[in-house]
C-alpha cells in the first residue's frame, strides 16, 4: 500500500487559508489513551481521586458568618471619570456678578464733535456741549466750534489740553437685573443707589430704556449710543414684556386692554395680555408692549382699575431676564447679539 505523498508547508498553509484542511477531532491524545489502558490492566482507576473537603477553621467560620462589608462607592467626580462633572452652582451668599461683555464696533463715519466726546466716555453729551461752547475742546490744534463735524478715526481731539481717544473698536454690553428701589440714572441728587453702582465703571456707558424707581427686571447698558437710540426709538417697535402683580378684576381688564386703552398721551394697544391667577384676588398680568411711553404699564393698569403691587420687566427685545439674580449682571449671549445686530441693520 503506497502512502500518500506528504504535503508541503506551502500546501498546508493554503488549505488553512481556504478552510479546506481536515480538522482533527478534539479528544484525548494517543499517549494518554495508552497510559489509561495500561492502568486498567493493573486495576488502577483512570479517574483521579477527589480531594477530601477542607475542614473549616474557626477563623473561616467567623469570616463567613460575619455581615458583608459595604463596598466603597466610586466617586464619579474624580479625575478620569468618563461622566461630565456637574456644573458648580452659585452660592446664595455670593455677590452677584457685575461683569458684561464686549462686541466689535462698526466703524462710523464723521459726526459732531460733541457726540465724539460723549462716545469716548470722558464727558456726558450735555457736558460735551458746554465744553465746546467754553472753548475747551480742540480739533487738530484749533479750537472747536459748536456743531463742528469730525472724523473720530483721523482727527486729533483734545479736551482741556489732554488728548481724547475717540477711535472706538468695541462696545460694552451689560444685561442687568435691576432691583426695586434703584435709580436708573448716572447721578442721583438724593444719593440713592443707581444702576451704575451695580456694574463695573465703563466710560461712556448708558442705559437702554429707563425703568422706574420701584420697577424691577432686565435693563440693558451699553457704550454704543447709536444702538441705544435705535432700540428705544418708537419707530423700531422693540417689544418689552412686563409681569405686573395686581389686585382687581384682571380677567376683564385683560379683555379691555386687548381692544386698546386711551391714555393722556395716546392710545395704547398691547401686543399681548395674559392674566394668571395667583390666589387671594391677586393676579400676574403679563403685558407685551412696543410703544415705550413713560410709566406706560403702571398708567395702563391704573386706567384698568388694577392695583399694582409689583412690576417686573422680563424681556427687552431678544434679551430675557431668565434666572439672573437680582442685582446681577451678565454679557449678551450669541443669539441676543445676532438679533440686536439685525435690529441695528434694520434701523439704519
Amino acid at each position: 500500500m503506497t502512502k500518500p505523498p506528504k504535503k508541503t508547508a506551502a500546501e498546508k498553509k493554503g488549505e488553512y487559508r481556504r478552510g479546506t484542511q481536515k480538522k482533527t477531532p478534539k479528544g484525548p491524545s494517543a499517549r494518554g489513551a495508552a497510559a489509561r489502558a495500561a492502568n486498567e490492566k493493573r486495576g488502577v482507576p483512570s479517574v483521579a481521586k477527589p480531594k477530601p473537603p477542607r475542614e473549616r477553621s474557626v477563623r473561616d467560620a467567623e469570616s463567613r458568618d460575619a455581615a458583608p462589608r459595604d463596598k466603597p462607592v466610586r466617586d464619579r467626580s474624580e479625575a478620569g471619570s468618563s461622566k461630565r462633572r456637574p456644573k458648580p452652582q452659585r452660592s446664595a451668599d455670593a455677590p452677584p456678578s457685575k461683569a458684561g461683555g464686549t462686541v466689535k464696533a462698526d466703524r462710523e463715519g464723521p459726526m459732531r464733535v460733541q457726540r465724539a466726546l460723549a462716545r469716548a466716555g470722558v464727558v456726558s453729551r450735555r457736558e460735551a456741549d458746554q465744553a465746546v461752547a467754553e472753548g475747551r475742546v480742540q480739533v487738530n490744534g484749533a479750537i472747536a466750534t459748536v456743531g463742528q463735524v469730525v472724523d473720530p478715526f483721523r482727527d486729533v481731539i483734545m479736551l482741556d489740553g489732554k488728548p481724547v481717544i475717540t477711535r472706538v473698536t468695541s462696545h460694552t454690553w451689560i444685561v442687568l437685573h435691576k432691583p426695586a428701589a434703584v435709580m436708573t440714572t448716572r447721578k442721583d441728587p438724593e444719593k440713592r443707589t443707581t444702576v451704575f453702582d451695580l456694574v463695573d465703571d465703563v466710560p461712556g456707558l448708558v442705559y437702554v430704556g429707563r425703568l422706574d424707581f420701584m420697577t424691577e427686571g432686565v435693563l440693558l447698558l451699553t457704550t454704543d449710543g447709536r444702538a441705544a437710540h435705535a432700540l428705544t426709538h418708537p419707530s423700531n417697535e422693540v417689544e418689552r414684556t412686563y409681569v405686573a402683580t395686581v389686585r382687581g378684576d384682571a380677567v376683564t381688564a385683560a379683555k379691555v386692554a386687548r381692544r386698546g386703552v386711551q391714555l393722556e398721551d395716546g392710545l395704547v394697544v398691547p401686543r399681548e395680555v395674559v392674566a394668571h391667577p395667583l390666589g387671594g384676588r391677586r393676579w400676574a398680568l403679563e403685558i407685551t408692549i412696543a410703544e415705550g411711553k413713560t410709566h406706560e404699564v403702571r398708567r395702563l393698569c391704573d386706567a384698568l382699575e388694577l392695583e399694582v403691587e409689583r412690576l417686573v420687566r422680563t424681556r427687552f427685545g431678544p434679551v430675557r431676564l431668565g434666572d439672573l439674580p437680582s442685582g446681577g449682571a451678565r454679557a449678551l449671549n450669541s443669539t441676543e447679539r445676532e438679533v440686536l445686530d439685525a435690529l441695528m441693520v434694520g434701523s439704519k
